[in-house]
């Protein structure tokens, strides 16, 4: 596919800039808008369809806001336009924090002409069916066309709908993009009715050709689209005119703003690397900061400052985070040492000093905030080393965990009864679990924590070793949440696992047994996220639990009414959730929903562990010719002895005999089961699935080869009936690997 034209063009001018900049040059060279650039390129000639540049120019639209912005303008606008009958050859949105922007190439200059048919009523049919059509179509009765059908002589109308222009077509989609814009937050801007999510300035909506540029006559609101826009807000606010996407992306560039966000992040990161790198140190990576920075600024100007040295001896987590969400600065890391020592904050213009102004006002306001900080962890620090955490667990019994499960104190003490019964299983000491889960959650109470709820667990860590207490129960502090998701690292020191698991298992036997279950897409407790963190602790650190009495015990430590409660059935409940979860996290491996689903079928299908290890040597047998084979036999088996039963009405589970064989395959197929039987069953029992799954697949050879050489339905009833008995052998010996009546194929 080519790609657009101001792709194109846009490498074309990288390639230029890149020849012309060879060598050493200043930063702030590269962005210089006062510096005379040469002329874009002239675009191709040629191209008989116009294209179409839209501007919708406001004042600051929040950061998180404008990448889904940039989406919803170019997906509704290309929608309508395609509906109504103009493709395009290429688009592109783009947005800065005053502005999106949609380019469309190559542009339909006229909608085509349609012509439909359209059936219509009887010949001879009431006058008022005949005029109801007529209306629906718009016509007159000497406009129909009478024409014989199989079923008699029926009206027709053809229907003609004339193409229209671009421009109108724009104009039309365009005004209802912006009066329906999906904004997660808007409102109206003075008199008017238009809600948008800032005050909405101006409108720029042109289509260009090779004739030139014509302004598309449109207005919402009160505002009348043009064809003029302007640059920076204080560095170049001059109006000024374009004539197409080209023009218009250089002009703004010589008005001191990029266009491109992807841009603006690729500047702000190089920018502050170098400076860094200059000073022995590292930008501590924050995609999620870049992005939202890049959305704050047009006109990025990267400045590295000082961090006080009152506030270098605190925490590196506490001087990032309070950097992130105040400042919005990047943190500058010591390589050597990990602490942070300085900060990265962008500016959005160009100073006569070079940013110092910027630089002092941004160090000042970092000072104030970090002396807050600095507060914070000195007042926690002396309640840890003097009156330990469980000053801080008192405080939980006035805090509500949920008004059916009692208060994070109570909650605690009944992750600290599941901790004492899990930690045998984990291979770590019952009272070193119990101590951690009394304290794993202490900092909740903390200031710091109060004031950056991000940092619960991490600063559980800190205050633990303050306190003086093991480095396992401290790392169990911040390792207990974890993980939180599908990419985060699990947990492996055996107390660390000990308590994340007891957390996640009260959590949910807790919202079970008051039936609070996720539905549908809702799950406002991120029961989900627990579950899938409880399998990946499991399958991660290899354990074999048993957990359906893991959840009846967490239940009868919930403070709900135990008279009220089935705890097997709620038990049972949540292991089928378990399940589901698990098929799921199971689907990256490639492992099909079915092929759990035959060994769900099997005893012990609480023991994830054993599950998995099941599924996966059952997943690799069926991946082999051998397997799938084997699987098409037993089906064969299963189907004709399924419906042999169902129509004699007996069960033949009993009296295959080797006597009874006429034909060598069928005496090679009775020596073959009890040669896998004999594997499989102590293959089973020390749970070596892999080799219990190849005794099973050994059988595909002698089984195809009896369906070639013998009639099971035959006219001797004896012959018919050990043959019958001979197929539910096969089922049952396959049966103790897994529940092959349940795989597909």
């Amino acid at each position: 596919m080519t790609a657009p034209r101001w792709a194109r063009i846009a490498r074309r001018r990288r390639k230029r800039a890149d020849h012309d900049t060879a060598g050493p040059r200043p930063p702030q060279d590269r962005f210089d808008c006062n510096t005379p650039r040469a002329p874009p390129p002239e675009p191709p000639r040629g191209h008989p369809m116009p294209d179409l540049l839209i501007e919708l120019f406001s004042e600051e639209i929040p950061a998180r806001m404008q990448a889904r912005a940039a989406e919803d303008l170019k997906k509704r606008v290309t929608d309508g336009l395609v509906e109504a009958g103009l493709t395009y050859a290429g688009a592109a949105a783009f947005h800065t924090p005053r502005r999106l922007t949609l380019a469309l190439e190559g542009l339909l200059a006229h909608s085509p002409t349609l012509t439909e048919e359209r059936k219509g009523p009887k010949v001879g049919a009431p006058e008022k069916a005949i005029e109801g059509f007529l209306r629906g179509a718009g016509l007159t009765r000497d406009q129909l066309e009478e024409r014989d059908t199989p079923k008699g002589a029926v009206y027709f109308a053809t229907l003609t709908k004339p193409g229209r222009p671009a421009a109108e077509i724009v104009a039309e989609v365009l005004e209802d993009t912006i009066r329906t814009f999906p904004w997660p937050k808007s409102m109206r801007w003075g008199a008017g009715s238009l809600r948008w999510v800032r005050p909405l300035h101006s409108i720029l909506c042109i289509l260009s050709d090779e004739a030139g540029a014509s302004v598309v006559p449109m207005e919402v609101d009160g505002i009348v689209a043009g064809n003029i826009t302007r640059g920076h807000r204080f560095m170049a606010p001059a109006a000024f005119t374009v004539s197409g996407f080209e023009d218009y992306a250089a002009k703004l560039k010589r008005a001191c703003v990029l266009l491109s966000a992807e841009e603006r992040a690729e500047h702000i990161w190089q920018e502050a690397t170098n400076m860094a790198f200059a000073a022995g140190l590292e930008v501590v990576e924050d995609k999620g900061l870049l992005a939202e920075v890049a959305g704050l600024v047009e006109w990025p100007v990267v400045l590295m400052g000082e961090i006080g040295a009152d506030f270098l001896a605190l925490p590196p987590e506490v001087l990032q985070t309070s950097m992130k969400e105040h400042q919005k600065f990047f943190s500058v890391r010591d390589p050597k040492t990990g602490r942070i020592v300085r900060f990265v904050t962008v500016a959005n213009r160009e100073t006569a000093d070079n940013g110092k102004t910027v630089l002092a006002g941004n160090q000042k306001v970092l000072s104030a905030r970090l002396s807050d900080a600095k507060f914070f962890w000195e007042n926690d620090l002396r309640v840890a080393q003097h009156q330990g955490l469980t000053a801080w667990t008192d405080r939980l019994e006035n805090v509500t965990f949920h008004n059916q499960l009692g208060s994070q104190k109570a909650r605690i003490a009944r992750i600290a009864l599941l901790a004492r019964e899990l930690a045998p299983v984990v291979g770590t000491d019952a009272d070193m679990a119990a101590q951690a889960a009394e304290v794993a959650k202490a900092d909740l109470s903390s200031e710091m924590v109060y004031e950056f709820p991000e940092l619960q667990g991490l600063m559980g860590r800190y205050y633990a070793e303050a306190a003086g207490l093991p480095a396992a129960v401290a790392a169990a502090c911040e390792e207990h949440y974890s993980p939180l998701g599908p990419s985060d690292a699990v947990p492996t020191a055996p107390v660390s696992v000990t308590v994340a698991l007891a957390d996640k298992l009260d959590t949910l036997t807790g919202f079970w047994a008051i039936d609070e279950k996720p539905t549908g897409s809702k799950d406002p407790f991120a029961l989900r996220r627990a579950a899938l963190g409880v399998i990946r602790l499991i399958l991660d650190n290899g354990l074999r639990l048993p957990l359906t009495g893991l959840f009846e015990a967490g239940m009868v430590n919930q403070t709900v009414d135990p008279q009220a409660t089935d705890y097997p059935e709620i038990a049972a409940d949540l292991l089928a959730f378990f399940h589901d979860r698990l098929k799921v996290h199971l689907r990256k491996e490639g492992i099909r929903h079915d092929v759990i689903d035959a060994c769900l079928a099997m005893p012990g299908n609480d023991d994830l562990l054993l599950l998995v290890t099941r599924a996966r040597a059952l997943s690799e047998v069926l991946a082999t010719d051998e397997g799938e084979n084997l699987l098409q036999g037993f089906k064969r088996a299963n189907n004709i002895l399924s419906q042999a039963e169902e129509k004699d009405g007996v069960e033949y589970a009993f009296g295959a005999d080797p006597k009874f064989a006429e034909d060598d395959s069928e005496r090679a197929l009775f020596a073959a089961l009890d040669a896998a039987e004999a594997k499989i069953a102590p293959a089973m029992a020390a749970e070596d699935f892999p080799a219990a799954m190849a005794a099973m697949a050994a059988l595909r050879g002698p089984i195809d080869a009896f369906f070639e050489a013998v009639q099971i339905n035959a006219e001797n009833e004896i012959l018919r009936r050990n043959r019958l008995n001979l197929l539910n052998q096969i089922r049952r010996v396959c049966a103790q690997v897994a529940d092959l009546t349940r795989v597909g194929g």
